[in-house]
């Protein structure tokens, strides 16, 4: 493999891990600790929410950071200090102990986003493809969290589940570096990444358009967060209670699973969570097909219909129909991320694009944050179905949004040219 190669998949890896790491405490909360230290579901996630706060705000400084220094110097310090980070959570006593390992997680892994996709797309010209490949990385990493972490809470315990991918962090921070190392040096990414040319201002016709559609693709945004949110950190919480019937049947089928015991339970669980998140993931990638095609409102429709229909179905169901129905509202979660990325990318002109971008993920990840206290709150209160109605009005909410959407999107250059 040549070292472009290398590069590209070290860039993807760390995506799969920057989201896997935020997700481990979801399956070990659900599965786990609630037993193991006698703390409830909702009191638990409690202590998670302040690392997803960091995880948005942290975005902003390491942006910042790595404009000023070196990107691919920040990508090292975001693979090993997450790595190192995750290795000393796993050696937490206490909920506050774990609570803080939470919070230095969220911040490192703030790094990704701003730092490993600017890269990306500065670095090589199939741009659209290597978005949408390195955004399937970062699905999996959503999907293998469950998967990785039921396993070893079966067959090594909840902690391995930190310490070990932390491990594997920091032996790709060590690669990255190895193969980087002539590039850690300041001013390089801005010779490298010249930005783009300033134009001039905005036609009136124009202007409007652009903040009618940017109003759209916040609310859609932070809406379409919660449902994120909600869905892929609660679902190995939901299989659990949910699908105990068929997890027993499908470990009694399968060696090693300590004939279908309670305790023996996760790994099936995790792997399901996995099926289904693995397999929603591709939803992205089909939608990012159909954008060109029938334009980004008919396809957002779509996918506000698909999550309508199934979070609503989804109350009361429970072993292979309720797995069924979430195979159809993670299609719908998963379908409507590369939308609102598309929008700003069609919508904004090179001067305005990368502000709008960094507003929209600061949007996206404080909302995401801010939808855990809300899981917990209900789940707490009136238990799963009424979060899944919760959900299928938040995906009606985004509808009425996405109605509102002009038929073509204003593009940079549709309006009269800027004044001289």
């Amino acid at each position: 493999m040549d070292r472009d190669r290398t590069y590209f998949l070290l860039l993807n890896i760390g995506h799969f891990l920057d989201h896997l790491f935020m997700l481990v405490f979801a399956t070990v909360a659900a599965l786990v600790l609630y037993r193991e230290w006698n703390v409830g579901y909702a009191e638990l996630l409690a202590y998670a929410t302040p690392g997803f706060f960091a995880f948005g705000l942290f975005s902003l400084p390491a942006g910042w950071i790595a404009d000023k220094w070196s990107k691919d110097g920040m990508m090292c310090v975001f693979f090993i200090g997450i790595g190192l980070v995750s290795i000393a959570t796993g050696c937490a006593q206490t909920p506050l102990q774990i609570g803080i390992g939470l919070f230095v997680i969220g911040m490192f892994a703030a790094i990704y986003h701003p730092v490993g996709l600017a890269i990306v797309t500065m670095r090589w010209k199939d741009t659209g493809m290597r978005i949408a490949m390195n955004g399937v990385w970062g699905n999996l990493g959503v999907a293998a969290a469950a998967l990785i972490t039921g396993y070893l809470i079966d067959f090594s315990g909840w902690r391995m589940a930190f310490i070990l991918p932390g491990a594997f962090a920091i032996a790709m921070g060590l690669a990255y570096f190895v193969l980087r190392r002539d590039e850690f040096r300041a001013g390089q990414d801005v010779k490298n990444n010249k930005g783009p040319a300033m134009v001039g201002p905005m036609s009136s016709s124009y202007r409007s358009a652009i903040i009618r559609v940017a109003i759209i693709v916040f609310v859609t945004a932070a809406v379409g967060s919660i449902i994120f949110q909600s869905t892929t950190f609660a679902l190995p919480k939901i299989f659990d209670e949910r699908l105990q019937g068929l997890a027993t049947e499908l470990s009694g089928l399968l060696e090693g699973f300590a004939d279908g015991n309670e305790d023996g339970l996760a790994a099936v669980i995790g792997t399901l969570a996995f099926v289904v998140f693995a397999v929603a993931s591709i939803a992205q990638l089909i939608v990012g097909s159909m954008l060109d095609r029938y334009g980004p409102r008919n396809v957002y429709m779509v996918v506000a219909l698909i999550q309508i229909i199934f979070f609503a179905l989804m109350p009361g169901l429970t072993d292979g129909i309720a797995l069924a129905v979430a195979f159809g509202f993670m299609l719908g979660a998963f379908g409507q991320i590369p939308i609102n990325d598309y929008m700003i990318g069609k919508t904004a002109s090179g001067a305005y694009r990368a502000r709008i971008y960094g507003v929209r993920y600061v949007v996206s990840f404080t909302v995401l944050a801010a939808s855990l206290p809300m899981i917990a709150f209900v789940y707490d209160n009136w238990g799963f179905d009424t979060l899944f109605l919760i959900l299928a009005g938040a995906a009606i909410v985004i509808m009425g949004a996405v109605l509102s959407l002009p038929k073509s999107l204003p593009q940079p250059d549709s309006g009269p040219a800027p004044a001289e």
